[in-house]
């Protein structure tokens, strides 16, 4: 009997030994891979810092293949996007000089009838001007000789002189003056020697859409409902046809002439309302780096030296010009922060008179209002006080 017990308790004992020494391998295992996991995002941590990555550069990287793929295709389908462009042009105008200018002359009073004349037509001869000239327009592109340019650094991909502003498309792959962006639209980039007539291009071709929407509203509602109706006499025509007896005429239908007449109306409006809209918002955004001296590149460097700037404490929030000094208490005066300011910047109106060339007063209706290939300020190598400025201002900060 006591041989048995001492038999159970020794089986017993060997029992918990090797329960705890199993735990004990546990544990260690999950320590042992505890510490690989750490030490593996240790290194894969080590192997990817970089100080200057943020959020910024990320999204760039996972955009890299969509900016490779707009590269390529931009470059094969400028044409296309041309062609595009002349030819929704070439229909409204088309339906409105076979539809709607006949109706025009017959209900319209003598005075709306040379309102709309007048500005119709001098509305067209600015669009197709200032196409014309933005898509055969050069941008304008630096010498590729060494020159005496100071600030000048050289393009990574041109391996030559970039003066200051100048930006390397990768579509055109050459280096342009004054790059805003490359535009499909017009199968060109939008630099120094065209810039003009790109906007003034969007800005007219809105007002023509505004003028064709607002003009054409009530034409529209009309075309509209007899559209409706057609697809209403049409439900009819099937089911009489459907149930005819020798006692029975099918209702009138519209004629083609009038269908066609409908449709193009219909099409004219949606078509210059969404234009209106979308080109509309693109330029006021454009308008907007004009009245500040940018253009769309500049911005986004702008905007990316100023958030630099203030992480180092070395300008203020404000985007304003001028200086103060700011107070925790009466008696302690905050350090004075310096405003940034864009280098090519002149004020707003003088930004304006600038970009559009405008020297003199009467310049406002011939270089304006009137088409007119006048060159811009400068060459776009460098950039001196133009003579319609009448005050520089010295920036603070700058790029």
């Amino acid at each position: 009997m006591r041989s048995r017990q001492r038999m159970f308790a020794a089986v017993m004992r060997l029992l918990l030994k090797c329960l705890r020494l199993g735990r004990r391998r546990r544990f260690r295992l999950l320590r042992q891979v505890e510490q690989l996991w750490h030490y593996g995002h240790l290194c894969l941590r080590s192997l990817l810092y970089n100080s200057f990555t943020n959020g910024d550069v990320v999204l760039d990287s996972l955009f890299e293949p969509v900016y490779w793929l707009v590269d390529h295709v931009t470059r094969w389908f400028g044409v296309v996007f041309v062609a595009l462009v002349i030819g929704l042009t070439s229909s409204i105008v088309a339906i409105v000089y076979i539809c709607l200018l006949p109706l025009i002359l017959q209900t319209y009073t003598p005075a709306w009838i040379c309102w709309h004349l007048a500005y119709g037509h001098w509305n067209l001869i600015m669009i197709v001007f200032h196409y014309y000239m933005a898509i055969t327009t050069s941008p304008g592109h630096p010498p590729q000789a060494k020159n005496d340019l100071t600030g000048v650094s050289i393009c990574r991909k041109c391996i030559a002189p970039k003066p200051a502003r100048t930006h390397h498309c990768s579509i055109c792959n050459r280096c342009v003056l004054k790059m805003d962006h490359h535009c499909p639209w017009l199968n060109n980039c939008v630099g120094h020697y065209n810039h003009r007539y790109f906007f003034s291009f969007c800005f007219f071709m809105t007002m023509g859409c505004i003028y064709c929407s607002i003009s054409g509203w009530d034409m529209f509602r009309d075309a509209y409902a007899a559209i409706e109706r057609m697809k209403l006499l049409e439900k009819e025509r099937l089911q009489v046809a459907a149930n005819q007896t020798y006692y029975q005429t099918p209702p009138p239908t519209f004629t083609f002439r009038q269908r066609a007449f409908h449709k193009s109306v219909v099409y004219l409006w949606v078509l210059c309302s969404s234009v209106a809209l979308a080109l509309g918002a693109l330029t006021l955004w454009h308008a907007a780096l004009i009245t500040r001296g940018e253009t769309s590149i500049e911005r986004h460097i702008n905007r990316k030296e100023r958030q630099r700037l203030q992480k180092k404490g070395k300008v203020s929030l404000a985007h304003g010009t001028g200086t103060g000094w700011g107070r925790a208490r009466r008696d302690v005066p905050l350090p004075v922060l310096q405003v940034f300011r864009n280098p090519y910047s002149y004020g707003s109106w003088d930004n304006w008179k600038v970009f559009l060339g405008v020297d003199v007063p009467r310049h406002w209706l011939t270089r304006v209002l009137l088409p007119s290939p006048h060159l811009p300020h400068g060459t776009g190598l460098s950039w001196d006080l133009p003579p319609c400025v009448t005050e520089q201002r010295t920036p603070l900060l700058a790029i």
